[in-house]
This record gives structure tokens, C-alpha cells and sequence, in this order.
């Protein structure tokens, strides 16, 4: 989730949604009117201060509760939400900058262009009172297709023409980079079809209560939609029981984040069909209206050969259970308010831990930022993104960059042709700050003020169509997979690029006031950690051109070795962290985002070193630069989490959790050993075998 390694690879059974790329040709037909924003409205900024740290805990035993158990313990999670710390607090400054921005384009009631676009979606969406009045009446004909089904040649024609209207249910297809010619796109295909978050919790005693609360809002939407409460409740068993055996058939999330390769599987059409008979891709590709390819990615095999078994043994009654419920769970957030309460109650609170439904205005924000994401991200930058912003950044990516230049050159596991490989990855870098240098095109997504989920479903379908249309066509590497308000940052490994959106570009991450120490140990070890994934154990499969080869990729096998024997190490350091509720982190898990947040801090600080080479050390506050460096660090991962969105990252995410990932890096830094004066046999002073040094 949080700056993570990501390929944009479409799942199927997946819509993929606008936010998942963006930019291909000059969107407005004419200057957008002005926008203005009130600061006077937005909340605070979450910087570091002195008065958050906690002198009654020792930085060297309990480095992240000396700089943030103060300020958790005053800041606790807002009843909408089911983490709060420095990410959330941005994310929420940037919903009130685009909360301006889409009353003022809704007031504006514009013919044409973005301004009607992101208006129509708030002024549909903000009204309650007709989407009340419409309950499931828009659903009403899909739902009358689905009880029409009489057999599996049926269900699979159905989900060909769900596909082509963007709303894939277990089989579709996007575009990506070819892994052996990123110069192209292809077709791809991979699993889906699951409602819990992950394979585990289709199997796991620990989630058999998640499961039964899964049957129960099943029920309920099933109830909400028409069918009676107790053919309601069998219907849901059924939606269980389809899922669990898809499961079986599926990869977790854990096998997907440590192969990058599971993403890539070139078969041809004529492969396809014999694997999957019943759901034959050649037919899939014609009923899409994309020309048949002589090859396409069929991620998971297995997956796809079992929907086409299902597709032969499981009644027909069990299909348009699964189908009904999904058609209904992926549109309830756009429903009635008993259809938005119910989809609360299980993800909010039984998944995620959330007190209380996210207000109308936020939730529709989401929406927007989902579906026409980057037609808002254009008003965003013009009043959200300082010029001064987008030039301190590039300054100090190219000292990052520098930084990391020296690190490769004086690594001494690594060979002299693999430091020769490593160097043209390192020159081929292609940063991007703050927002696209060209806008996508929304022409032909119409838009109205009748409908909320009339929108939602007309820009499904053009955002799908614009994706397939890609396929065949050379990749638009000016294309963002980040709208300018989101608060985060990536690393694309099939383009060599980074990318840092206009919202995280600010406090704690960044401020072109602040002293160089809180930047470089804030937005600097950021850039880092996005870098060195280019070089961790699934980035440095691909080469400068963003080519994917075998392994050892562009290592040499001795390289490899060497590399894995310092990686074994930081997984074994995070499998011995234990979270509030007992449970180790999953090392293996998080092992990409580890390296990248050692690679990316330990750069940082050289740079940090050569920048200030020269200059005396300012000491401010009675802190030395060293000490505000990674007290910036700490800050950034300041992060409270509900006991169920705990458990869930414990899971599903490949990022460890924040707490760790605060004291993670720096106890293997000797830096910060001198910077607060630890001695060795503190925690957070790392020596011998369980000390871990990689770039």
C-alpha cells in the first residue's frame, strides 16, 4: 500500500479502476476556470516537534515510543477510521483541498471537460435523498440477467458481456507492459474472484469469524435486493462455499509480493482454451472487441483452469448466488443508505475495526478519486503544488541519486560486471514529481446529474475500454499509476521510474522551508526506498530498460548468493518483532519493503553527509543534525492501528508495520548508535550476525 514496488498488473475479476494509470494525450479543450482554495479550512500539518518526544523512554531501547508514543497517545484513531498517523493525516488535508475543488466544479455546472466530469460525480453523489428513493431499481435488469442463467455456456456468456461493460466478476482482461519488451503492451489476465482479503482467511481457524460475518452481510444484501431471508442465507452459504474452492485455486498475497514472475505468464490463445475449455479466450478476446493476440499473460494457471471446471460442475443456482451477491457488494457503496450501512458494517467494522461510517462527502471523494481520479488531480496541482515544491525535489533526488552512485561503486559482495549492470539501472532512473506532464483524455465518458451509480458504471466502462485499447499499442511511458492527491510514492521496475504525487510532498515528508536534516530523513529516504527497490531481490529481475529476465536476472549467481545471505538476515530481524497482539511479523512477507527502507534511509544519510560537507553542524532545538535526520524518519511512520486493521495488515500487507518500520532501519545504521549515544547491547544496536548491511 504505502510506498510499495508496483507493476500495475490487472487481476482479473478486478475492475481496474481509473487511479491504476493515467495521462495519454492533452485532456481540456480549453483553460479550466479558476479554482481557489481556503487553507483556513484544511487541517494542520503533522510535523515533528520537540515536545513530542517522551525523555522518560531511551532512544536506543525504544527509539519509536521515545518519538511517538506521546503524540499516539494524544492522537487516537478518528471513529471513521481504522489508522491514524502521518499518512492519514495528509490523506485527510488532501480530501479537504479536493472537497473545495468538487463543490466549486459542481457549482459551476459545466457543459463539457473535467469540471462537468468531477461536478456531476459530487452532485450526484452528495444527494441522498434520490439515491434513497432509488434503492436497487438501477440494478434491477442486471439482476433480472443473472436469475436468467440456466446453465454454464449461459454464465459464461454472461461474464463476457459483464467484462465488456467493465464489470469483470472472476475473468478479464487488462493491458500491461510485456516483462520481455516493456516498449509494448499486452494482454493479461490473472485471479480474482474473492471477497475476504486474502486466500488465508478461506481456510484459517483464526478467521472463522470473519467468515461467519461474511455469510451474514451476504444475506443481508441478498435480503436488501428482494430474495426471501431464508433462500437469502442458503444463497450466502453457497457465495462461501464458491469462494473457498476458488481459493484453493488461488496464490496469496504473500506468494504474489515475493514473485514477481507470478504476475507473467505467456501463453497463446490456443493454450488458453486447452486450459481453460469451458471459458475459451479466444472467444473472451472477440466478445471484448480486441483483436485476438498471438500471446497474452495468464497469470495462475491454476486459477483459470478450476473457474472453467466450475463453470461445468457447479449448478447453475450457485453461480447466480455468487453473482448476485457480487453484483450487489460491488455496487453498495453507491446504493440506498440500508445497502451503504450493511457494506459499512462488514468491511468498516468487522474487517477494518472503523466505529463509525466515513461522512457522505468523503466517501464520495473516494469514488471520484477511484473513477475519474486524475480529472481532479488537474485542479489539485493548481492550487496544491507550489513551483518551489517541484524544484527543491529535483534538487534533492539528484543528490539521493548521487548518494546511491556511491554506495553501488564501493559495495564489496558485489562483482564488477554486476556493478556495471547496476550503474545503467542507476543512470536510466526516470524520476516524476508531483504530476503528469500530460493529462489523460475524457472525451467520451458522459456524465449526468440523474444518477450516482448510473456515473459510477458509465466511467467503469470507459476507463475499461480505454485501458483494453491500449493492447498492441506501444506503452505511454509519460502515463501515472498515482493521481497527483494521493499520498504516497512508487516504483514502476517495467519503466526504471519513480513517482512522488504532489500530495505527499509536504510535512512531515517535505517542506522547502524545513532544515535539511527533517527532509532527508523524510521525503530523501523515501526517494531511497523507491531507488533501491530497483535493486532488491524482485526489482533487480528487471533490467535499465525495464526488461524482465531470468534469474539471476542481471546478477551474477555468486552475487545472488551473497545478496540472499544479507536479506535472510533482515527477514529474520522482522520475524522476531511481535505486534500489540502477540503475532511476529511475517518477514519473508515484507522483505522487498525492508531492503527498500534500509537502502533507501542509509543512502539518504550519506546524502544528508555530502550536502552538509563543509557546513557546521546547526544544532537546533539542542538536537544535532544527525538526531533531527532520524527523528524525521521515526515521525513519518507514527501510526495507530484498530486491533482489526492490525490483524489484517499482519496478513495482507507486504509493508511491515509502521511501529517497526521506525526502528527497523536505523538499528542497523551505526549513525544512529553515535548520533544518540548507544552502546552495544541496546535494541536498537544491531552487531555481529544479527547486524544486516546490504547497499
Amino acid at each position: 500500500m504505502l510506498l510499495s514496488l508496483s507493476i500495475g498488473v490487472v487481476l482479473a475479476g478486478c475492475q481496474k479502476p481509473a487511479d491504476t494509470t493515467a495521462a495519454s494525450t492533452a485532456t481540456a479543450k480549453a483553460e479550466a476556470p479558476a479554482y481557489t482554495l481556503d487553507e483556513s479550512k484544511l487541517p494542520p500539518f503533522n510535523q515533528f516537534t520537540l515536545a513530542d518526544l517522551d525523555a522518560g523512554k531511551n532512544a536506543c531501547v525504544d527509539f519509536d515510543g521515545h518519538v511517538n508514543s506521546k503524540w499516539l497517545a494524544a492522537n487516537p484513531i478518528p471513529g471513521d477510521r481504522s489508522s491514524w498517523g502521518a499518512f492519514e493525516m495528509l490523506a485527510e488535508r488532501s480530501l479537504g483541498v479536493q472537497r473545495q475543488l468538487a463543490e466549486q466544479a459542481a457549482a459551476k455546472n459545466a457543459d463539457v471537460g473535467v469540471d462537468k466530469i468531477v461536478g456531476d460525480f459530487w452532485s450526484t453523489g452528495m444527494d441522498e435523498a434520490k439515491i434513497n428513493a432509488q434503492g436497487v431499481e438501477p440494478l434491477k435488469p442486471e439482476l433480472a440477467k443473472i436469475d436468467a442463467l440456466a446453465d454454464g455456456p449461459a454464465v459464461a456468456e454472461f461474464l463476457r458481456t459483464s467484462a465488456a461493460d467493465g464489470n469483470g466478476y472472476l475473468i478479464g482482461i487488462g493491458s500491461m507492459p510485456d516483462f520481455k519488451n516493456s516498449d509494448i503492451n499486452i494482454a493479461a489476465t490473472g485471479q480474482g474472484g474473492l471477497g475476504l482479503p486474502d486466500v488465508p482467511y478461506y481456510s484459517k481457524p483464526d478467521y472463522q469469524k470473519i467468515r461467519d460475518a461474511y455469510v451474514a452481510y451476504a444475506t443481508k444484501l441478498l435480503e436488501l435486493s428482494g430474495v426471501p431471508t431464508a433462500e437469502a442465507a442458503t444463497q450466502a452459504k453457497d457465495v462461501l462455499a464458491f469462494e473457498t474452492r476458488l481459493a484453493k485455486a488461488s496464490k496469496s498475497s504473500e506468494e504474489f509480493s515475493r514473485d514477481v514472475g507470478l504476475y507473467y505468464n505467456p501463453v497463446s490463445p490456443a493454450e488458453a482454451d486447452k486450459l481453460s475449455p469451458n471459458f475459451p479466450f479466444t472467444k473472451l478476446f472477440e466478445s471484448q472487441g480486441v483483436a485476438v493476440p498471438a500471446m497474452f499473460s495468464l497469470s495462475v494457471p491454476a486459477y483459470h483452469a478450476e473457474v472453467s471446471k466450475m463453470l461445468a460442475d457447479v449448478p447453475a443456482a450457485q453461480w447466480k448466488s455468487y453473482l448476485k451477491f457480487h453484483l450487489l457488494d460491488g455496487a453498495a457503496p453507491y446504493l440506498s443508505s440500508d445497502f451503504v450501512q450493511a457494506n459499512f458494517e462488514f468491511y468498516g467494522k468487522t474487517l477494518g475495526g472503523q466505529k463509525e461510517l466515513r461522512e457522505r462527502g468523503k466517501r464520495v471523494l473516494g469514488t471520484i478519486d477511484g473513477q475519474v481520479g486524475e480529472a481532479l488531480g488537474q485542479m489539485y496541482v493548481k492550487v496544491a503544488f507550489p513551483a518551489e515544491s517541484k524544484a527543491k525535489m529535483e534538487t534533492l533526488i539528484k543528490n539521493l541519486s548521487d548518494a546511491l552512485k556511491l554506495r553501488i561503486e564501493g559495495l564489496e559482495w558485489m562483482s564488477a560486471d554486476t556493478k556495471k549492470k547496476a550503474l545503467e539501472k542507476w543512470a536510466s532512473f526516470q524520476p516524476r514529481v508531483g504530476y503528469p506532464d500530460k493529462w489523460r483524455e475524457w472525451t467520451g465518458l458522459a456524465t449526468a446529474r440523474d444518477s450516482y451509480i448510473g456515473n459510477v458504471l458509465a466511467a467503469r466502462k470507459f476507463n475499461y475500454k480505454w485501458d483494453i485499447g491500449k493492447i498492441g499499442q506501444p506503452v505511454d511511458k509519460t502515463e501515472w499509476g498515482m493521481r497527483p492527491q494521493t499520498v504516497n510514492a512508487q516504483y514502476n521496475p517495467l519503466a526504471n521510474q519513480i513517482t512522488f504525487p504532489a500530495a505527499i510532498l509536504q510535512p512531515p515528508f517535505f517542506d522547502p522551508k524545513a532544515d535539511d536534516a527533517l527532509n532527508y530523513g523524510g521525503i530523501v529516504a523515501v526517494i531511497g526506498h523507491e531507488m533501491t527497490h530497483g535493486y532488491d531481490d524482485q526489482g533487480s529481475r528487471f533490467d535499465a530498460k525495464g526488461t524482465m529476465l531470468d534469474s539471476p536476472g542481471w546478477w551474477t549467481q555468486a552475487d545472488l548468493d551473497s545478496f540472499k545471505a544479507s536479506t535472510g538476515k533482515l527477514v529474520a530481524q522482522f520475524d522476531g518483532y511481535k505486534a500489540s497482539n502477540g503475532k511476529n511479523l511475517n518477514g519473508n512477507h515484507t522483505l522487498g519493503e525492508n531492503i527498500a527502507d534500509l537502502g533507501g534511509l542509509a543512502t539518504a544519510h550519506d546524502a544528508l553527509i555530502k550536502a552538509s560537507a563543509g557546513q557546521p553542524d546547526p544544532k537546533i532545538d539542542g538536537l544535532t543534525r544527525d538526531q533531527r535526520f532520524f527523528y524525521s524518519w521515526a515521525t513519518v511512520w507514527r501510526r495507530n492501528f484498530t486491533p482489526e486493521e492490525l490483524e489484517q495488515r499482519l496478513q495482507t500487507d507486504e509493508h511491515a508495520l509502521a511501529s517497526f518500520r521506525a526502528i527497523g532501519a536505523p538499528s542497523n545504521m551505526p549513525a544512529f548508535a553515535q548520533a544518540f549515544g548507544c552502546k552495544v547491547g541496546d535494541p536498537m544496536v544491531r552487531t555481529g550476525e544479527s547486524h544486516v548491511v546490504i547497499w
